[in-house]
């Protein structure tokens, strides 16, 4: 029983490297410079050479996987580190630093991230009631979190890339296969995480809708006693609650997304710091600029024209 058992684990082992060689191939061939696509809706593959560099992004709910590579993730404090045995999931927008720790011209890091779909979670959660099971609450489930990569989700990953290069057979192929993973989280340890995109009812719903009022209304002053009211919680249960979920306090939260937004609106629009700061809600430029140097390193025009050198280098 012992060998049959330790042959079997031999074997998938050696099925699940053979995997992630063909899925790091399909998107090298894909991908074929730095950068991100987008091959269908919804689905986006990226290659990196260069390790060391931080993203700042808000991050949509989404199943992350690494093909080649590594990778860490920063959401307020917490640190998120994922390779190819590992999967990142976020089940909120949140904002959030990126930054690839193994890459090179050589062996690049390649990724792929799938947007997870609230409806799809919503129909099997209903449909699957005698398999799937909401653990707890779930209102204090954090947003994001990493799990052990199994050859069963590696798999249908595998198969979702390999769809896209015959588009007519995605188009009636895809949506099958998006369903099996998504319902594979769900039975997985991350499932919880899940019914935050869930649209019905329940407290772990209402936690995420008062987390996506504070993204929606982000430049607007934030009044936790009424998003603690509208959340049916109290403010001290309102904000443990919200902390717990996206590892942030409101304000932080807020914070963190009117920072990226006036470097976007900086950068692409060409507004100056005295405008970027008040369009995302600051009254005082001076907080601006030292929240934003405290945040990214550096003052706001300095940083902008660092980056602008970057990008025509």
């Amino acid at each position: 029983m012992r060998k049959k058992m330790n042959s079997f684990i031999q074997q998938l082992g050696l099925r699940m490297q053979a995997d992630r060689e063909e899925l790091a191939s399909r998107i090298a061939h894909a991908v074929k410079q730095d950068g991100r696509v987008e091959p269908q809706p919804g689905l986006f593959l990226n290659r990196v050479s260069v390790p060391n560099q931080r993203v700042y992004a808000v991050v949509e709910p989404s199943f992350c996987v690494i093909a080649q590579g590594s990778k860490d993730l920063w959401v307020g404090d917490a640190k998120f580190h994922y390779d190819t045995g590992h999967y990142l999931i976020t089940t909120m927008g949140l904002p959030a630093t990126g930054e690839v720790v193994q890459a090179s011209c050589q062996r690049p890091y390649l990724g792929l991230r799938l947007v997870l779909d609230p409806s799809v979670v919503s129909s099997l959660m209903i449909e699957s009631a005698g398999v799937v099971r909401e653990r707890g609450d779930g209102a204090a489930v954090r947003g994001i979190d990493v799990s052990p990569l199994d050859a069963e989700l590696l798999d249908a990953m595998l198969r979702l890339v390999r769809l896209t290069e015959r588009p007519n057979e995605y188009r009636m192929l895809a949506p099958l296969v998006i369903r099996e993973i998504t319902f594979r989280l769900l039975t997985r340890p991350q499932g919880s995480r899940l019914h935050h995109l869930a649209i019905f009812g329940g407290q772990a719903h209402r936690m995420a809708r008062a987390v996506e009022q504070v993204r929606e209304n982000f430049n607007k002053p934030l009044r936790i006693e009424d998003a603690a009211r509208d959340a049916g919680m109290s403010v001290s249960g309102f904000h443990a609650h919200f902390k717990a979920v996206t590892t942030m306090s409101p304000l932080q939260f807020q914070k963190h997304l009117r920072l990226q937004e006036a470097r976007r609106l900086m950068l692409s629009e060409g507004l100056d710091a005295g405008e970027a700061g008040y369009r995302v809600g600051y009254d005082d430029q001076s907080y601006f600029s030292r929240d934003y140097k405290r945040h990214f390193g550096e003052p706001p025009m300095r940083d902008v024209e660092r980056l602008r050198e970057l990008a025509t280098a």
